[in-house]
């Protein structure tokens, strides 16, 4: 068995938790959210935490959980708008918020994770995000700068992994755990199915194994729909 590989998400995070650091945390919405390692943070009670999340999950379920307990000093996010919780706390200033247009977040952490200390971008340009902030002309047009992101830790989740830490994402779970697994220092994946190496096709491998620290297979998986729409059978 490789040594990435961990019985669970207590034992993945051992010795990596401390007061006041920095953790990405896969996810858009409550889809390809790594469910497991969040309970773990909660039950550790390390506090004062910065999440770099693109959105802080809802009352009750996801990273919302970790805003409950207040665990939670600073949020980097671009939509914020399902968590009543969020949204109480930092009106009342008891939560420090980095709001980030959502393009911008996810090139922020790409960024992070290709060694790209910064770049500069159109969006925002002559709005609040563009303040304190440097504004250069190119080719006769005002773009603002913007820096990268990176983590002391990210927290992904994966619909399948080898022992060697090689990932394959499902869908729209592909979102923003590929970019945050290149962008932590130590990038803990948990995975719905754990393989030996080789069982994956090569070609379909989204993260490859260097990225990834340690890996466990999850268990129980809720995968909560926030807003669920339907409509009648037959109906246009």
């Amino acid at each position: 068995m490789s040594k990435k590989v961990y019985p669970d998400a207590v034992a993945a995070l051992a010795g990596l938790l401390r007061d006041g650091m920095t953790i990405m945390s896969g996810g858009f919405g409550l889809c390809g959210i790594p469910e497991n390692l969040i309970l773990a943070i909660r039950e550790s009670g390390v506090r004062d935490l910065t999440v770099i999340s693109n959105n802080a999950g809802v009352d009750g379920f996801g990273l919302g959980i970790l805003l409950e307990t207040r665990q939670v000093r600073k949020m980097v996010s671009s939509y914020v708008g399902e968590n009543k919780t969020f949204e109480k706390q930092y009106l009342a200033g008891e939560l420090e918020l980095e709001f980030n247009p959502q393009g911008t977040l996810a090139e922020r952490i790409r960024a992070g994770g290709a060694g790209i200390p910064a770049f500069f971008t159109k969006t925002g340009v002559g709005t609040i995000v563009a303040d304190g902030k440097e504004v250069r002309e190119f080719d006769g047009e005002q773009y603002v700068m913007e820096l990268g992101l990176v983590a002391d830790l990210s927290i992904v989740k994966a619909w399948k992994g080898d022992t060697e830490g090689n990932l394959i994402y499902r869908m729209t779970a592909r979102n923003f755990n590929p970019m945050m697994a290149t962008a932590g220092k130590v990038t803990v994946a948990e995975v719905e199915e754990l393989v030996e190496p080789g069982a994956l096709g090569a070609d379909a491998i989204h993260t490859p194994g260097i990225f990834v620290q340690r890996i466990l297979a999850g268990s129980n998986y809720e995968k909560r729909i926030e807003q669920r729409t339907t409509r009648a059978r037959g109906e246009a």
